[in-house]
């Protein structure tokens, strides 16, 4: 139980982070920010891997979150 606690929390600052560092109009609220610092943890160590860069952390979470912002920005873009 207290492992998604933790989840959620560090999904929650990692979201946050990415947020501040790319403003813009994103979907989802407090709700959105959790699943995109989640999602983009995934895509960070995916990466982090790839690159043979080992284990990652806190950084590579959040670089994996803004790509996945890139990304859905790139998406939504597209269907104005």
């Amino acid at each position: 139980m207290f492992w998604l606690i933790g989840t959620l929390i560090s999904g929650l600052l990692v979201g946050l982070v990415a947020k501040f560092v790319m403003p813009g109009k994103d979907p989802g609220g407090i709700v959105g920010t959790i699943l995109i610092g989640i999602a983009g943890s995934f895509i960070g160590s995916w990466v982090g891997s790839f690159l043979g860069m080992g284990s990652t952390g806190f950084l590579m979470s959040v670089v994996g979150s803004i790509l996945l912002l890139i990304g859905y920005r790139v998406i939504a873009a597209k269907k104005v």
